[in-house]
Parts: structure tokens; C-alpha cells; sequence
């Protein structure tokens, strides 16, 4: 490629493609006799003649057509590349990570309300349990489940969980056909296992003072979203977020299995981004938004529980939990 003259093959090109030198030198912004003798030079180089000079047209050779086979569609490559990284460097767009129950069971119904509101930007939602490396990775900010002890990092609480134990209606009824007592209930029941999630079965029990003789997992969900449509199709009592399936426990599809054991709330979604990412407007925007959306629905979490009859013990976080952890 270093023997190639590629200004020359430029420039050759666009008189090919447009006809004249004139319209060609207007195209690259130089003189028609600049454009001619890079014309001559190129001639000279390949050692024939690539157009035919008839009066004042210009008509191309057969040597001269095979070369511009070849540069228009390798100049019209690059002419396409340019303009795609362009727009991509001009396209308005925004990142978010967020895991991935969270990201189709609470974010996905909500954002396109979101992007309603905002047309002008590009919304890419990247649905992971992984969490950003801000600096090696492009992403504008996380939703994050856990703990919130991220440090060097703009952490807000955007939401509480609610946890407790789920199941259907027809699930219930039969557990309670065996016994009048929550507990032995729980001890014929299948229990659901949520493995990413913070609350688990045995930090549960101990917290309530629940001892069963054999702890054991028929279903065991690396997804909450699994754990909810389990118990909802009624195999087994699920532990889980009620703010995750707020919908099913409206509907009646899911019910508390005993609302008279407190709901465990503690903050557990969290906005988190590098503070230098606040600087764009977009981002403190979706934050703003976010928050709202978030108020509004504990507000309806809340409201939702108390009419079922469930009570609350509000925690910090459960003990001896890796705040690293993420829920999926």
C-alpha cells in the first residue's frame, strides 16, 4: 500500500464518479489543475492511460473503469464509516445497568415513560447482575441492589424492599388444610430459595425464631423473576420482594403466607454512578425521574400490605450479608 498514491487515487476517483475535473475539485475544495495533475501523477505511476480525453469530455479507459471499480466502492466504505461515527458520536444516548428482575419486573414497564418524556435520547438498558467498572466501562450509572457501601461512588436509596414469604391462594388454602400453625405449615410447605437475594430462608427463620427440622430447597432461582412465577403457579412459598410482583399480590395471583410475621423493609435499590457523571444533564434527569417513580411506588407497596394485614420490622440490612452481593 506504501507505493500507492492514495491523494492521487482520491482524486481520480471523484472525477470518475462525477464526470469533470471541475465538479471534482469543487467536491475535494482544491483547483481544477491541482485535481489534473494528480490525475497525470497517477497515470504516470500505473504507466497507463486511465481516461480519454475527447475534446472537453472525459471518458474512462478500460484500465481507468477497472480502477474505479475498485476506489469508488472502497471510497464509498469509508464515506459510509465516517458518517456512522458521526452519528454515533453525536447521538444523544444514555446507559443504565440494572439487574436483571429488577431491570424486567420494575425498570421495563416504567421506562418507556421515561423515553416518552426524553425523545431525543437513546436509552440502552443493560440487564446484568455484574455491576459497572465506571472506569474502564461506558455506562452512565447503575440501579443496584444491596447494601449501599460503595465507596467513591454517588450512592442514593432510591427504594425499600419488602420481604416476605409468598405463595397462591390454592397453595395456601392446602397448607392450611394441614394445619392451623404457620409454622408446621411452613414445615409440609416447598420452600422456594432466592439465592442472590439478601433475605434468605435461614437468615428468615432465624430472624422470626422459626426452627425447621430439615432446611431444604426443592427450587432453588438464581432470579427473583423465577422465584415469583414459581410460587405464583403454585410450587412452593417463595421469599421474595413484594415490590417485585406488586401486581400479582393486587390481582390475588400471589398472597402473603402469614401476614401476622412482620414484612422485613430495609433499603435495598440503589442509584449509583461516579459523582462526575452528574455533570450531564440526562443522568441527573433519569435520577430526578427515578426517585419519583420509586416514591410513588413504595407509597403503593405500602398501602397494599396494610390492607392485606401484614405488619413491618424496618432494618438497616440483614447481618453477616456480603455487600457485594446482587440480586438477579
Amino acid at each position: 500500500m506504501r507505493d500507492i498514491n492514495l491523494k492521487a487515487t482520491e482524486y481520480f476517483e471523484a472525477v470518475a464518479r462525477l464526470g469533470t475535473v471541475t465538479r471534482a475539485a469543487a467536491e475535494l475544495g482544491v483547483s481544477p489543475s491541482a485535481v489534473s495533475q494528480q490525475i497525470r501523477a497517477l497515470e504516470t505511476q500505473f504507466g497507463v492511460r486511465l481516461f480519454r480525453r475527447e475534446k472537453r469530455r472525459l471518458t474512462l479507459t478500460l484500465d481507468g473503469d477497472r480502477l474505479f471499480q475498485t476506489t469508488t466502492q472502497a471510497f464509498g466504505a469509508l464515506r459510509n464509516a465516517r458518517s456512522a461515527i458521526g452519528r454515533q458520536r453525536d447521538m444523544r444516548a444514555l446507559t443504565i445497568r440494572v439487574s436483571p428482575s429488577f431491570g424486567v419486573r420494575w425498570l421495563g414497564p416504567r421506562i418507556a415513560d421515561f423515553a416518552a418524556a426524553n425523545p431525543d435520547w437513546n436509552i440502552r438498558i443493560d440487564a446484568t447482575p455484574d455491576f459497572s467498572s465506571f472506569e474502564t466501562e461506558a455506562v452512565d450509572l447503575d440501579l443496584r441492589y444491596g447494601l449501599g457501601a460503595w465507596a467513591g461512588l454517588t450512592v442514593d436509596c432510591i427504594l425499600h424492599d419488602f420481604v416476605m414469604p409468598m405463595c397462591s391462594r390454592d397453595y395456601l388454602e392446602r397448607l392450611r388444610a394441614l394445619s392451623d400453625d404457620p409454622v408446621e405449615q411452613l414445615r409440609q410447605a416447598r420452600l422456594i430459595d432466592s439465592v442472590k437475594a439478601l433475605y434468605r430462608w435461614d437468615i428468615w427463620l432465624a430472624a422470626n425464631r422459626i426452627e425447621l427440622r430439615d432446611l431444604s430447597y426443592p427450587f432453588r432461582f438464581d432470579r427473583s423473576s423465577m422465584s415469583i412465577e414459581m410460587a405464583r403457579s403454585g410450587g412452593g412459598v417463595a421469599l421474595d420482594s413484594a415490590g417485585l410482583c406488586l401486581d400479582e399480590l393486587e390481582r390475588g395471583d400471589l398472597v402473603p403466607f402469614a401476614p401476622a410475621i412482620p414484612v422485613i423493609v430495609f433499603p435495598g435499590y440503589w442509584f449509583v454512578c461516579p459523582p462526575r457523571h452528574l455533570n450531564r444533564r440526562i443522568v441527573t434527569r433519569f435520577a430526578a425521574w427515578i426517585t419519583g417513580e420509586a416514591q410513588a411506588h413504595e407509597v403503593r407497596s405500602r398501602a397494599l400490605l396494610d390492607r392485606l394485614g401484614c405488619s413491618y420490622r424496618e432494618e438497616s440490612g440483614p447481618d453477616l450479608i456480603d455487600a457485594g452481593t446482587g440480586r438477579q
